[in-house]
Formats: structure tokens, C-alpha cells, sequence
């Protein structure tokens, strides 16, 4: 994570002062509600929140961290010191350091999760935008690189609308996953704290109590977390190439809005590069490669060992700031991306007429020929349009095999543009419920 590529509504989760903030509100709320179960004098609960609006000294828990070699502990100390040694002596009664750590954790990715829903959220609301204004906008559909059929540029925005809201379904799944709260104790079983206390703090928390945990919150639930950020990453990926390929000089379908004053390179002055998408391809390769190691953090030792710590504390803000910068500027490219339907037209025209020849095969097969016979017929033409820059149509109605099978008339038809776009509706019903 660096700040060129950091939004502050989410780099602000990652804060250490908001960190000790959550720590501070887990041991408060404790110890509330140990005081409701008499396990704790109320007057030393109600000490605790005299510390509610202070600003824990960052740096002053680093020195005591220094000493301590251990940060819960160092906290704790700091926190004695604004509250008082003996009103602060009940503090994480029966807790363990996990306790704090993995439940505060998890309230930051939940918040993460917010920020990031929201940012899918303008995503899919600019490529709907997009997917109206071109949804008959003809362009040449390609496969493998090469010029397939007909599509239209509404289809390709609708295409990526879809998965997104897919990825926003995910998102919201992840962060369920991650939702969740552990007061339990040194290996999970609730000796020294009742159970009562871990509802209490995850009530107040917007968490859900761990059903089952050891001396940590399980695993699994982060690798499934992480794993959603990189598939949003792979599909920020998708758009981005797709854009990328279209703004190509001999493509130039579509193309990244150049702004007054902006400059493409510092050599050739005609440039106008597609350095969003191509700095957006770059983040989602940092992304992605947080996956791994959440993955890898699922096994540990017993109830518990420290090899995910420094992995986490990495890739927790690594990712989600990543990706909120990354959604967020391609939800701006999107919207102002400026498209070109007259090259559209031109490129799909560059062999005239070849994007109709499985149209024409199936008509053949229709009329009575062999499916293999009908393929050569059309391949044969098709060859020429590829090789001398012919017209599909002129070349299959000099054809005599062709002409006596479909006539002139069957022959024209099958070059009709709309029948490749009649049922853009229907997918638009599919895809947008209108």
C-alpha cells in the first residue's frame, strides 16, 4: 500500500490510532458486561469509559511496546495510565490477546466491506449507464482475436455489469463470513470468561459471537474473504484489457478520456496511452496476490500459532485499499469513456461481409446440403475475402454452387444486420430486470 494509490476513507480503517480505538471499545464493553454479571465491580466497568474520548499516544505505546515485546499488553498499559491502575485492574479479565486482536480484525474488514460495496456499487451503476446509451451501438464480436459475429457495445457494458453484481453478491457474502466475534479465552473454551461477555461485545459491535473458535476466529472465513477481493480484481482485469484493445491505434473503438493538459509520453507528443486500464491491470495483480497467503494462513498449529500475524497486517490493508482505489478509478473510466460506433462500423467491414458466414452455412444446410459440403463452400469465399480483400456477398453470388442452393434473394437476406441484434432486449430483460 502506498498513498499514490490509497484512498483516505479507507486507509483511515487502517490507522493505528482507529485500531487502538476498537481495542479500547472490546475492552470497554467487557467489562460492562462482566460488571452485569457481578463478575466485576460496575464502578471499576464504568473507570474503563472515562477513557471514551481520549486519543490513545500512538507513540507512547510504541515505547512501551518496545520494552514489552508485546502490543496488547503495551496497550493495556497506556490504557492504565488514563484510567487509573486500580479502576483499570479488571481490564481483560479472563481474555486473551487473540480476543482483541482477531475480533478487532474483523470489525476493520467489516468496515472495509462497506466502503468496497459502495465502490461496486458506482461501478454498476456506471456500466448500466454506458450499457443503455450503446445498447444497439453494432460492433464486431472476436474471438481468440479474431472477428467472430455481430455483438453490440451495450452488450459488452451489460456483460460486465453482470459480473459485477455478481462480485457485489460475493462481497456481501465475504463480509457475512468475516462478521464475526471472539471472546472465548487462552484456547477457546470459555474458562475464565463467560460466554455472555462475547455476545455482549459482538451485540455492540455489529458482530455475530464465533460459534466455535479456538485461541482465534477460524481461518478459513478470512481465505474466503480475500479470495472474493481477488476475483472483483480478476474482473476490474477483464474490463480493463477489454478497453485496453479497443483504444489499440488500429482498433479505436473506445478509448480513455484524455483530459486538457495531459500528456502521453514524454518523448512522442501524439501519444494517448491507456495508462488507467493499464495501471488498473497492475492493481488487480497486487490484489490478487494477497489470495495465497490468506489461503495459507487456514492451517495452524493446535489452537493456535502466530504465522499469520505479520501476513495479516500486510495484506488486511494491502488489499482492501488496493481494490477500493482500483474500483473507484475505473468506475470514473467508464463513465467518461469515450466511445467511437463509426470505427466500429469500419473495422467490422475491413473483410466485407466474412462475419455473416455461419449465417450463410446454416441456410446451406437448411437448403439440403451436406453440413460438410456446406462448410467448404463457404470457406472457400470466405478465403478470398481473407486473402485479396473481396466482398463475402459479391464472391457467394458468383458462386454457382451457393446461387443454385439459396438464390440471389436467400443469399442478400442473410446479410441483414438485424438478425444479429434482435434479441438484444431479451438479454438486456435478463441482465437489468427491464
Amino acid at each position: 500500500m502506498i498513498p499514490r494509490y490509497a484512498r483516505k476513507e479507507m486507509t483511515d480503517i487502517w490507522e493505528p490510532a482507529t485500531k487502538f480505538r476498537i481495542w479500547y471499545e472490546i475492552e470497554a464493553h467487557a467489562c460492562d458486561a462482566m460488571a452485569k454479571l457481578g463478575v466485576i465491580p460496575q464502578e471499576n466497568a464504568d473507570a474503563v469509559w472515562k477513557a471514551k474520548d481520549v486519543e490513545f499516544d500512538v507513540a507512547r505505546i510504541d515505547e512501551i511496546e518496545a520494552v514489552t515485546k508485546h502490543d496488547v499488553i503495551a496497550f493495556l498499559t497506556h490504557l492504565a495510565e488514563h484510567v487509573g491502575s486500580d479502576e483499570a485492574r479488571f481490564v481483560h479479565q479472563g481474555m486473551t490477546s487473540s480476543d482483541v486482536l482477531d475480533t478487532c480484525l474483523n470489525v476493520q474488514l467489516v468496515r472495509a466491506a462497506d466502503i468496497l460495496i459502495a465502490d461496486v456499487e458506482k461501478v454498476l451503476a456506471a456500466l448500466k449507464k454506458r450499457a443503455m446509451e450503446h445498447k444497439m451501438t453494432v460492433r464486431v464480436g472476436r474471438s481468440h482475436g479474431i472477428h467472430a459475429e455481430p455483438t453490440t457495445m451495450g452488450l459488452t457494458f451489460a456483460r460486465f455489469f453482470a459480473e459485477f453484481d455478481r462480485n457485489l453478491s460475493r462481497l456481501k457474502a465475504a463480509r457475512e463470513e468475516v462478521a464475526t466475534g471472539a471472546i472465548s479465552g487462552a484456547v477457546g473454551t470459555f474458562a475464565n470468561i463467560d460466554p455472555a461477555v462475547e455476545e455482549h461485545v459482538c451485540e455492540q459491535l455489529g458482530l455475530s459471537p464465533e460459534p466455535i473458535s479456538t485461541q482465534v476466529i477460524p481461518r478459513d472465513r478470512h481465505a474466503m474473504f480475500f479470495a472474493t477481493l481477488g476475483v472483483i480484481a480478476s474482473s476490474i482485469e477483464n474490463v480493463a484489457i477489454e478497453i485496453r484493445h479497443m483504444q489499440r491505434t488500429e482498433v479505436l473503438e473506445g478509448a480513455e478520456f484524455f483530459s486538457m493538459g495531459q500528456k502521453g509520453s514524454s518523448a512522442m507528443p501524439h501519444k494517448k496511452n491507456p495508462v488507467l486500464t493499464e495501471n488498473l491491470t497492475g492493481l488487480a495483480r497486487l490484489v490478487r496476490m494477497t489470495v495465497i497467503p490468506a489461503m495459507e494462513n487456514v492451517a495452524l498449529w493446535h489452537e493456535r500459532d502466530i504465522s499469520h500475524s505479520s501476513v495479516e497486517r500486510g495484506i488486511g490493508p494491502d488489499a482492501t485499499v488496493t481494490l477500493d482505489f482500483a474500483l473507484n478509478r475505473l468506475a470514473g473510466v467508464v463513465d467518461k469513456m469515450i466511445i467511437y460506433p463509426e470505427n466500429m462500423l469500419e473495422n467490422m467491414n475491413k473483410f466485407p461481409g466474412l462475419v455473416m458466414s455461419q449465417r450463410v452455412l446454416l441456410a446451406l444446410t437448411q437448403a439440403g446440403v451436406s453440413r460438410e459440403d456446406a462448410y467448404s463452400m463457404v470457406q472457400r469465399n470466405a478465403l478470398k475475402v481473407w486473402e485479396e480483400r473481396l466482398d463475402f456477398q459479391e464472391l457467394l453470388l458468383a458462386d454457382a454452387e451457393v446461387m443454385a442452393a439459396l438464390g440471389e434473394d436467400g443469399i442478400r437476406e442473410k446479410f441483414d444486420m438485424e438478425y444479429h441484434t434482435k434479441h438484444v432486449d431479451t438479454i438486456f430483460r435478463r441482465v437489468f430486470g427491464e
